[in-house]
């Protein structure tokens, strides 16, 4: 008897602890999604312009050695925005964690070759994650506005995370890519949702800060 009530303790713990993290899952997306309504643009052209848009990164090939279609559409909506004079400037905020691994360099040679400045490209190597970046590009790029240029999943919690650390932000939502090629990044993105509020409940500050850059005028 007492091993049938422990286990029914156990799944009941279970239940509300699954029960309760699906509510946190829904407010997270809900308060993300809902704040970003009406700042985010999928024309170049109704695009306001800004001095820097901030590129935030990914791998250029995925795992199966593939170029990943999340970073080719990146790079054209960049290349796109930057040829349209809707951005001065060009941030790459990514991941550069070990000497065989590195998202900025690889965006800044692929822009380059879509005929980009180079000298109107600037690299933050330490965006390891996408509140890193958004608090680099504030206190290490010295930008109190910018355009975020990413997925709309993305630009949506971009702009979240901007907004509370007093950022303007709004977002140009690059191409998105099919439900079935975007499923497993869109779970992802419902726990990183959630890991913006803790975040900024907890006081989270980015792995890394170093010297200020000056961006041209």
């Amino acid at each position: 008897m007492k091993r049938f009530f422990k286990l029914k303790y156990i799944l009941l713990t279970v239940l509300i602890g699954l029960l309760f993290s699906a509510l946190l899952m829904y407010y997270a997306n809900n308060k993300i999604e809902s704040n970003a309504e009406g700042k985010t643009f999928t024309s170049v052209a109704k695009t306001p312009h800004f001095k820097c848009g901030l590129l935030l990164g990914t791998s250029k090939l995925n795992k199966s050695g593939r170029v990943n279609i999340y970073y080719s559409k990146r790079i054209t909506a960049a290349v796109q925005l930057f040829k349209a004079g809707k951005i001065n400037y060009i941030i790459i905020s990514g991941d550069n964690s070990r000497k065989t691994y590195d998202e900025p360099t690889d965006m800044k040679m692929d822009l380059v070759r879509e005929g980009v400045d180079s000298n109107r490209i600037y690299l933050d190597y330490a965006g390891f994650r996408t509140f890193d970046s958004m608090v680099r590009c504030k206190e290490i790029f010295g930008q109190d506005s910018v355009l975020v240029i990413s997925q709309q999943f993305h630009n949506e919690r971009a702009i979240y995370i901007g907004e509370e650390l007093g950022l303007t932000v709004v977002g140009y939502n690059a191409a998105d890519v099919s439900k079935a090629y975007g499923r497993s990044t869109k779970i992802r993105e419902a726990f990183a949702r959630v890991k913006v509020l803790v975040d900024f409940m907890i006081g989270t500050e980015p792995k890394f800060l170093g010297e200020k850059i000056v961006i041209a005028k």
